[in-house]
């Protein structure tokens, strides 16, 4: 298994482009289902995800070709079967996103439960009540959700918890239904107003997205359509911090800046200069150690859960004492565990984490534990003493396109080696 080498201590500087967002790609890759002619998607991301879902549409029979851009050509009319097996939605939880367009357009869906996943541990339960509600007859057995339905009709839904993903779904199956479909305490991402935009561009008739209330008046048929993708306001957070806890001076391009104001707020914070055009935000922290920040995780437009872990990297070596609460999901803090083997200073109560900054971190051997922890662990090591040595860097192939070629245009002493 591959492993990352990172020799900290250098102060990043240069330009690096942000690819095309993994968490819109996901529902737009499983919306094409939806349409009866070709569907083109562009700035699609070379992730280790996007190939897992490109790998179910292909099981399933859907004709999926890519260019040498990563543009991606989709044609469900050769589907021959509606299933998305255990072992692929085991490795991905967003292959849950098939069960509505499936439902929608072909009656029928038998989609695996996420592993390790009862049905009412994360808001898989919103998805099946969500659908029901819409006249889908669902059941549950041998560990997979057996959907069927000849024509959902448009309801009234109120999300019981706000889900990204549970609004995606629903969105996709209310696009064909019969009817008009209201769903309420609706996520509001940036990725789920790309889901509209792209069902729109195809015939859909979607107003709201972006609010908490998304209003879908169901059409008889979609169209293809061709699509870009928009950037990754995560991976833009990331390389953001990494400017500011290496004291260097960033500029990330092709991003959407007003996607990011929880994030570049808490950077002006914690002592950055940061500056933006349309599609370009610049940070320079100029050689200065940054000051500890206080963070609470909510849905969007708050701070998102997925840059909490960044700042830990960042807090762990700040002046001051900084609080990060974590609001969304349960044990996600086990990147402080790892960070600890390397110097910092955390205590953990409960869903906080109160890290008081120390001059430096020292490079130790770590293990990566999910996709967010294991770009924290990257940060830690860019400002750690000595050779940090990053394991089971699968989890940063799942949402982090060529990242060791970005950190090197950008200065960094980063390498990918076999294990």
């Amino acid at each position: 298994m591959d492993k990352l080498q990172i020799h900290g201590g250098v102060a990043l500087e240069g330009e690096v482009r942000i690819s095309g967002a993994k968490n819109a790609t996901l529902p737009i890759l499983s919306a094409c289902l939806l349409a009866d002619g070709p569907v083109i998607v562009s700035n699609v991301p070379h992730l280790q995800d996007v190939t897992t879902m490109i790998e179910l549409l292909g099981r399933m029979g859907v004709s999926v070709t890519i260019d040498e851009k990563m543009r991606v050509e989709v044609d469900a009319s050769t589907i021959r079967e509606r299933v998305a097996p255990y072992q692929l939605v085991k490795t991905m939880r967003a292959s849950i996103l098939v069960l509505g367009p499936l439902l929608a357009r072909f009656g029928e869906a038998d989609v695996s439960l996420p592993g390790g996943c009862a049905i009412g541990a994360r808001p898989v339960n919103i998805h099946v009540a969500g659908l029901q509600a819409m006249g889908a007859d669902i059941h549950i057995e041998n560990g997979y959700i057996k959907a069927r339905a000849n024509r959902l009709r448009g309801a009234r839904f109120v999300l019981e918890t706000v889900t990204v993903t549970g609004t995606e779904n629903l969105m996709m199956a209310a696009a064909l239904a019969e009817g008009r479909t209201e769903l309420e305490n609706a996520a509001r991402e940036p990725e789920v107003v790309d889901l509209a935009n792209f069902l729109n561009a195809m015939g859909a008739r979607i107003q709201g997205a972006g609010s908490d209330k998304i209003v879908i008046d169901g059409v008889e048929r979609l169209h293809g359509t061709a699509y870009e993708v928009l950037p990754d306001r995560i991976e833009t957070g990331t390389y953001l911090v990494a400017g500011a806890i290496t004291g260097g001076r960033i500029r990330v391009k092709h991003t959407r800046p007003d996607h990011l104001d929880a994030v570049t707020g808490k950077l002006e914070e914690a002592g950055a200069q940061v500056s933006s055009g349309d599609n370009w935000i610049e940070i320079d922290m100029r050689g200065r150690r940054p000051r500890a920040v206080d963070i609470r995780t909510a849905p969007y437009p708050a701070f998102p859960t997925d840059m909490q872990a960044q700042f830990a990297a960042l807090n762990a070596v700040a002046t001051g004492v900084g609080t990060i609460i974590e609001t969304i999901f349960e044990n996600r803090f086990m990147h402080m565990l790892e960070m600890r083997r390397m110097g910092a200073e955390i205590r953990l109560e409960g869903n906080t984490a109160i890290i008081k900054g120390v001059e430096r971190l020292t490079a130790a051997p770590v293990m990566a534990t999910d996709l967010r922890a294991s770009a924290s662990l990257i940060l830690a090591g860019l400002v750690a003493e000595g050779r940090t040595e990053i394991e089971r860097i699968y989890h940063i192939d799942r949402g982090y396109e060529a990242i060791e070629e970005k950190f090197q245009a950008l200065g960094a002493r980063i390498r990918r080696t076999p294990g």
